[in-house]
């Protein structure tokens, strides 16, 4: 597959999956007290469900595109530590598993309905972190 179609692949999942991720820090942190306990519970409810049937899909996107686009910069991967280039990626990668981690981890805790609204704050916030420095290391990869 092109590049420019991997690119333009990764860049569509990763605007949902940031997008999903900073509406759900940004904005739904911020009803959480007007709303409630309960009536966050039944939002958290609801988003985990409509999650674990639309994000598999863009998971696998923006993973796949990435692993496409991580093959042809092999050589650089190669010497992670020979250009700020290749150690920026490998430190993207790195961010992209941990946050894979972290949504395989939700999505089974989710399944099982265990998944409680701190459990739900803190990974959200922690993927908050990680996918700000992946976008991050996204351009600087390339300027610096």
């Amino acid at each position: 597959m092109s590049h420019s179609v991997l690119v333009t692949l990764h860049l569509f999942a990763a605007i949902m999956f940031v997008g999903t991720v900073f509406f759900e820090v940004l904005i739904l942190e911020g009803i959480r007290k007007p709303l409630g306990r309960e009536a966050m519970r039944n939002v958290e409810l609801a988003i985990g469900r409509r999650a674990r049937r639309i994000m598999p899909f863009v998971m696998i996107a923006l993973f796949g595109a990435g692993l496409g686009m991580a093959w042809q910069f092999r050589d650089a991967l190669a010497q992670p530590f020979a250009s700020h280039f290749a150690t920026l990626l490998w430190i993207k990668i790195i961010l992209a598993f941990s946050v894979l981690g972290h949504f395989i981890f939700a999505m089974a805790m989710s399944g099982t309905g265990r998944l409680k609204s701190r459990h739900f704050q803190i990974i959200h916030l922690s993927v908050f972190c990680h996918v700000v420095l992946i976008v991050f290391l996204a351009k600087a990869m390339f300027y610096l």
